[in-house]
């Protein structure tokens, strides 16, 4: 007689037969979302910034030949204060080996896997005036893995001629060159009021990176993330550093004035 389903045999227990629910209901699929996503997805905003300032500081070291740096010497390069550095390396999850400190090809690799380093990004400039070629022109994107693979103006006399090595679209092809190129990052250093015009056509190519360096806010959809350079305002907040250390300083002087006033009245013989 055949063996009944979970019947125990001279063996052990012959496994029950699947049912034909069990062959044609499909396995759930658990998607884990890694470790590393979950750690970029709790860093601060501030603390992103230094990591970038952490990494460009320890590629120079590397190319100096250093293989470990201690959290004092990293921090002092980077112009912060070595607990600040530590808070930060341990929101990727790096926290060095006491007596050694950080291997610094480790944590460079640990950085650009944080920062999305690790993926393609091509990057394209809108706006080939003074600022745009100064982009167009940078060596430094390339090695950082940000190329320029796309420069579009508006300017019929700059269309088509070469800056950088690549020669300037029309801005009224942005959405279909961008996505050929699979532009990731627009660059926005147009004037003012054609700003959000050219932010509509980037986004429009599926670009969901923006640095905009026009002194306007521009209205993205929520996936789209943009950072704002507005040069005059960074200049105004170091006029106000400028005008403080002023003030403090004049108020030191009086001060000290005053002091030596006192001091020499308190010396003062009357006869």
């Amino acid at each position: 007689m055949a063996a009944q389903r979970g019947q125990r045999n001279g063996v052990g227990v012959t496994p029950p037969a699947p049912t034909a629910a069990e062959i044609t209901t499909p396995i759930p699929r658990v998607t884990e979302v890694p470790a590393a996503r979950e750690r970029a997805r709790a860093i601060p905003e501030a603390a992103v910034a230094r990591l970038a300032v952490y990494l460009r500081v320890l590629s120079g070291m590397q190319e100096h030949g250093a293989g470990t740096v201690s959290s004092e010497e990293l921090a002092a390069a980077a112009g912060v204060n070595s607990a600040k550095l530590r808070k930060d390396l341990s929101y990727i999850g790096s926290y060095g080996t006491r007596g050694v400190g950080y291997e610094v090809t480790v944590l460079i690799e640990e950085i650009e896997r944080i920062l999305g380093l690790t993926r393609k990004h091509s990057v394209a400039v809108v706006g080939i005036g003074n600022l745009g070629h100064a982009l167009a022109n940078y060596g430094g994107f390339p090695g950082r893995g940000f190329p320029v693979t796309a420069l579009f103006d508006v300017d019929p006399d700059l269309v088509g001629v070469p800056v950088g090595g690549l020669p300037v679209e029309h801005i009224d092809d942005i959405t279909r060159v961008c996505s050929e190129r699979e532009v990731s990052i627009g660059v926005i250093a147009t004037p003012p009021p054609a700003a959000q015009s050219v932010c509509d056509r980037l986004v429009s190519a599926g670009v969901q990176c923006i640095l905009n360096f026009a002194p306007v806010v521009l209205q993205v959809p929520d996936h789209v993330e943009v950072r704002k350079v507005d040069l005059a305002v960074e200049l105004q907040v170091l006029s106000f550093h400028v005008a403080r250390r002023a003030d403090n300083a004049a108020v030191l002087a009086e001060a000290s004035a005053r002091s030596a006033n006192g001091r020499a009245v308190d010396g003062l013989v009357v006869s």
